[in-house]
């Protein structure tokens, strides 16, 4: 018995040491989570500072990268200017978008003679790029008297002129007479047909864009019609280092007044040194910039610096990321737009979908036929030169 005795004593001793240290793990353990609910908070923003968020991401690698995607993704371009944009945001360099658009073609646009001594510099609507649907040309125009564009026709799309220096006088059969000067805008339906000239107002060199948009077969025959712009109607935004005129379309939260039947963005971007854009194109258009001064980063922050004068052609994707690629500004226009998905045939300054419309346009404009009626009759008169 006494031994039996002793046995319970011994197994309660050891039963009371074995619930001494457990109470000593458990203060450990609690110790542990105060210390890691404290210091885990730092540590991700710590880590979110120098780039390793990924890994103390609690939804692994994979559900987290496609986590931060997603919500880039609906990230507005407001929220873009100013998330992205401030120069403490460790993703300055990065694009925000998911498949952000890159080149896909550069094209340098060389001077030629158009029109009676005019200069321009060709992107779209040259052998290498004959179009982009649903854009027939643009030309970087320069322009001084008496060089200009006379008398001369127009049938089945639309004419979008933009001036960067200096005025155009333009006149038409119809007796539409105005002149656009730096920073205003003329949208001109041709439709089914107008005669018209444009010619420098100002002596010196008049610089402007012409873009040619096209206009699905159902529209082709409209009325013609104008929509002008001041520039103090062109709606514009600046925010932190980058201004764009809304030529068409919207950016950064702003939409211009133009009406456009083929949907299209133009847009006119200004960046500082340092400076970077990200705007959102659907995924589904056709897009492209024209660098107009300075050079860019195209799609990425390593890309190989594109110098003015050219045209790059973009990849797939929802959106454009680009930097300003040197010490002073640099300016670009950006302009996309939804494909028609039909047939195009040119004769000049007649674009149709079939060669027996282009033979009819020709043949209307001949005998004055069908919107026609007054070019027979009809000259421009002398524009007076400031």
């Amino acid at each position: 018995m006494s031994a039996m005795g002793r046995q319970p004593r011994s197994r309660s001793k050891s039963l009371n040491t074995s619930d001494s240290q457990l109470t000593s793990c458990q203060r450990l353990l609690v110790r542990s989570v105060l210390v890691t609910l404290l210091v885990a908070p730092s540590i991700i923003y710590l880590s979110k500072i120098s780039g390793l968020e990924s890994f103390f991401s609690f939804g692994g690698a994979d559900g987290g990268d496609k986590n931060s995607r997603n919500t880039q993704s609906m990230v507005d371009s407001e929220d873009l200017a100013t998330r992205i944009q401030s120069p403490l945001d460790p993703d300055r360099d990065k694009s925000p978008f998911v498949q952000p658009r890159m080149p896909v073609k550069t094209l340098l646009s060389v001077e030629q003679e158009e029109g009676d001594g005019a200069f321009v510099r060709r992107s779209i609507g040259r052998p290498e790029l004959k179009q982009l649907d649903p854009f027939i040309l643009l030309d970087h125009f320069a322009v001084a008297p008496p060089a200009g564009f006379p008398d001369h026709p127009h049938r089945g799309f639309e004419t979008v002129t933009y001036m960067l220096e200096g005025s155009f006088t333009h006149q038409d059969f119809d007796g539409h007479k105005g002149t656009i000067g730096p920073g205003d805008l003329q949208w001109m339906t041709a439709g089914r047909g107008i005669v018209h000239s444009e010619l420098p107002a100002k002596h010196g060199v008049q610089r402007g864009i012409q873009l040619w948009v096209n206009l699905p077969g159902k529209y082709k025959m409209l009325e013609p019609r104008y929509q002008e712009l001041e520039h103090k109607s062109v709606a514009t935004v600046e925010t932190h280092g980058v201004k764009v005129s809304v030529i068409a379309g919207d950016s950064y939260g702003v939409r211009s007044p133009v009406y456009t039947i083929t949907p299209i963005m133009f847009l006119d971007f200004s960046l500082e040194p340092g400076a970077v854009v990200h705007q959102e194109i659907p995924g589904y258009w056709n897009a492209f910039i024209y660098v107009l001064e300075g050079k860019v980063q195209v799609g990425s922050k390593t890309a190989s610096p594109i110098s003015s004068y050219n045209t790059v052609l973009l990849g797939p994707g929802k959106g454009l990321s680009v930097w300003n690629a040197e010490n002073g500004v640099c300016r670009f226009l950006l302009i996309g737009g939804e494909p028609i998905g039909e047939p195009v045939v040119q004769y000049g300054p007649f674009v149709m979908n079939t060669q027996q419309e282009i033979r009819k346009a020709i043949q209307d404009f001949r005998k004055g036929h069908n919107g026609f009626e007054k070019a027979p009759f009809w000259h421009s008169s002398p524009v007076h030169i400031d």
